[in-house]
């Protein structure tokens, strides 16, 4: 208030050698004198009000913005941890994921062999089995065919003389045969 007076008695002592010169300018600078005067006492309590209230809100906005800024950050750290925490996760998936085909691949691999081995050892069973199973064939047939060529042999070479001396023989063995105790 009081630079307010000093203001207003500045105007009035600059305005008062004005009207000595006669120029007419001291009503008019009384007037305005006046009217700030009037006009300070009147508004300086609504404006300084405004200003106060005005000054009260911006700080209020700025404190809030901070706090967002601040709860912005930590969101974005945490969300950084986590994209971080993601990376590393994904890279264990990976790592793990190639162990388990390796595994996998390896116990395919195994049980193909096994598998190939198996089969393997069962074509080898078959081929002997038909090789013992031929063989067994050729072996009736060869006896076979001994028996028919030997018989077909004896037909032709044996008379009827040899063939009574060889039942004479035959009997003569199974008579004899009892009474060694058989």
């Amino acid at each position: 208030m009081r630079t307010l007076f000093q203001a207003a008695l500045l105007v009035l002592l600059g305005a008062a050698p004005a009207h000595a010169a006669g120029d007419g300018l001291l009503f008019p600078t009384i007037n305005f004198v006046l009217l700030f005067v009037t006009l300070f006492i009147l508004l300086r309590k609504p404006v300084g009000t405004y200003f106060e209230t005005r000054r009260a809100a911006i700080r209020n906005d700025l404190e809030e913005a901070a706090k967002l800024k601040s709860d912005a950050e930590a969101q974005f750290a945490r969300w950084q941890r986590k994209l971080d925490s993601l990376q590393e996760d994904l890279e264990g998936i990976r790592t793990t994921a190639r162990e388990r085909a390796e595994t996998e691949r390896e116990n395919l691999l195994a049980d193909a062999r096994r598998a190939a081995d198996r089969i393997r050892q069962d074509a080898a069973a078959a081929v002997d089995q038909e090789v013992r199973r031929a063989r067994a064939t050729l072996h009736d047939e060869a006896s076979k065919l001994a028996v028919e060529l030997a018989a077909g042999i004896l037909r032709e070479q044996v008379t009827g003389q040899d063939r009574d001396r060889l039942l004479d023989e035959f009997i003569g063995r199974i008579e004899s045969a009892p009474s060694a105790g058989n």
